[in-house]
């Protein structure tokens, strides 16, 4: 490496500002634009599921009889866990219901673990969508039975649109940088654990995900003058959510890298799309993180160029 290394760029004020104004239009655009599809086909899967699961249990009232068979079944599962209100994710039905596993073979082992994974999501049971439920054990009309099952496979459509959204964001992102990357005559090497700097790729190498330290990175380069790029590729759909996706993460991973590996050897960057607040960015730079934007790649790869100067 040169006694003097390339050094990265640092953005302005008024440079901010005119990326942070064309990542927001295109954000607009984008979502704008966007399909119903995706929605439409989570709403009409779901809607399914949830239409089954009320036939299955008798309108809710035999959901011990046949738990077996709707926690065995993906998309049963998920509509049985959004009966409550709030929804209970995976991970905290099986803390609530004292267990490390919730499958078939430990059901079907355990009886009364089938009644704590019951009674858990009855105990939080939105009275509001099943509203019969409790009721003098009532049977429902098909107008509550048809509101519930519109409501609940809107409810969890809506949350995985949402969740679709940010993972495919996000991937989105990491493979535009590897496309960018290949075309740049990088050569891709296998995913590693990076303990010290000579695990990490060899100058004109980069591999995907890896644990560059104790934090992972989504994308790690080797630099033409043997320093290390750690790439975090972050999307925000909202100022608020810009400050936890940059400042409490990808700044927090940066100064950890810098010190973990030493200043001179490494250019943690973010790369970045979405709705972002100007002082959250100089904020991240002023912390030692480099960034890009994902609508101006160009700049990405003209610095890692650079560096073979």
């Amino acid at each position: 490496m040169t006694d003097t290394p390339k050094a990265p760029p640092v953005w302005s004020e008024k440079q901010l500002e005119k990326d942070i104004d064309k990542a927001i239009a295109l954000f607009r655009k984008e979502r704008i634009e966007e399909p119903l599809e995706l929605y439409l086909e989570f709403f009409e899967r779901f809607q399914s599921a949830f239409e089954d699961l009320l036939e299955q249990t008798v309108d809710l009232s035999k959901l011990e009889e046949n738990a077996l068979e709707i926690l065995s079944n993906k998309d049963s599962l998920d509509a049985f866990r959004y009966l409550a209100g709030p929804p209970i994710s995976f991970d905290d039905l099986k803390v609530l219901s004292d267990t490390n596993s919730l499958s078939p073979k430990k059901l079907e082992s355990d009886p009364d673990l089938v009644k704590r994974v019951v009674g858990t999501v009855l105990q939080g049971l939105d009275r509001r969508r099943f509203n019969w439920v409790g009721d003098g054990n009532r049977d429902p009309t098909e107008s509550e039975r048809k509101a519930a099952v519109i409501a609940s496979a809107a409810l969890i459509a809506a949350q995985r649109t949402a969740t679709e959204r940010r993972t495919s964001g996000q991937k989105g992102q990491e493979e535009s940088v590897r496309t960018a990357l290949l075309k740049a005559s990088f050569e891709e090497v296998p995913r590693r654990k990076i303990r010290t700097i000579t695990d990490a790729p060899k100058p004109g190498e980069f591999c995907m995900e890896s644990d560059f330290g104790k934090r992972k990175a989504d994308l790690i380069v080797g630099l033409w003058d043997k320093r290390v790029m750690p790439i975090e590729c972050k999307v925000s759909n909202s100022s608020t959510n810009s400050i936890k996706r940059l400042n409490n993460d990808a700044a927090a991973k940066a100064e950890r890298w810098r010190k973990d590996f030493g200043e001179r050897m490494v250019v943690p960057t973010a790369l970045v799309s979405g709705v972002f607040k100007l002082r959250n960015l100089i904020d991240v730079q002023s912390r030692g993180l480099t960034l890009f934007w994902g609508h101006n790649l160009k700049a990405l790869i003209r610095f890692i160029n650079s560096t073979q100067e």
